[in-house]
Formats: C-alpha cells, sequence, structure tokens
C-alpha cells in the first residue's frame, strides 16, 4: 500500500511540474502602416517553473520569432534566440530595447486598437510542451 501512494505522489509532482502555470500581462503589439510587412510585440510573462518558450506563432504572420536586442562592442545588435527561458517566479519582460517577439510576412495590416492572436509553445525540462494563447492589442507608435 505504501509503495501504491508513494508512485501515485511521484506521478502527481511529475504532472504538476510538466504544467507550470505561465502568465501573461500588458501584451500588446505595434500598429503597422499599409504595406508594412514586419512588427514587434511586447509582454510581461510570469512562471511557476522553470520553463523554456521555443516557438511563437500567430495565423496574421508567416512567422514569429523571439529576439534579443543588446549592446556589443558599443553597437546596438538585434539576434534570433532559439528559446526564452522563465525562471520559477520570476518575471520576463518582453519589451522594446531588449526581448521582443518578431512577426515577418504580415498578412494584413495591424490597426490600434486590433487585437492579434499569438500562441506559445512552452517546454519544460522533461521536454514536455504546452501551449498558451495570447491575445496582443494593437497600439500606434506614439502610444510607445
Amino acid at each position: 500500500m505504501f509503495r501504491f501512494i508513494q508512485t501515485g505522489l511521484f506521478f502527481f509532482i511529475l504532472t504538476a511540474a510538466a504544467h507550470a502555470e505561465v502568465t501573461v500581462q500588458d501584451a500588446w503589439i505595434r500598429a503597422t502602416v499599409p504595406q508594412q510587412k514586419v512588427t514587434g510585440a511586447f509582454m510581461k510573462i510570469t512562471s511557476t517553473a522553470n520553463v523554456h518558450i521555443v516557438a511563437i506563432k500567430s495565423p496574421i504572420a508567416d512567422r514569429a520569432e523571439i529576439h534579443e536586442m543588446k549592446m556589443d562592442n558599443d553597437v546596438m545588435t538585434m539576434r534570433a534566440v532559439p528559446s526564452l527561458p522563465l525562471g520559477a517566479g520570476k518575471s520576463v519582460s518582453l519589451a522594446p530595447g531588449g526581448y521582443h517577439i518578431m512577426l515577418f510576412g504580415l498578412h494584413q495590416q495591424v490597426k490600434a486598437g486590433d487585437g492579434v492572436p499569438l500562441t506559445l509553445l512552452i517546454e519544460n525540462s522533461q521536454k514536455q510542451r504546452t501551449t498558451l494563447e495570447v491575445k496582443a492589442i494593437a497600439k500606434s507608435a506614439a502610444a510607445h
């Protein structure tokens, strides 16, 4: 009986670790002008466990990537990163000038006030994946 309870508790702990709670606050995306094919999305993300965001998708773009901007030898650089680590209990801000999401090959103009769906693919240390649906509200460049 003790072995049965012990085994059940073990699987409960594994399941709890696999389903980290990831929350998003203040998700927004830069509005675009007609014919613009690229924009950025920003938000504050918090997780209850150590996980990574390994991919982003949106139906309004051909592809989405996580990017990082940073100073390198007095030059501001921007590069795609393969994943974004989220530390347990810590918030990560995706903001202009730092980590952010780039959307490429936009299918339509993003107008101020539009709600843009984003899907975050989250992976834990056991390589188990879950998705989180986010709606980013479009704001004009002047708003930020």
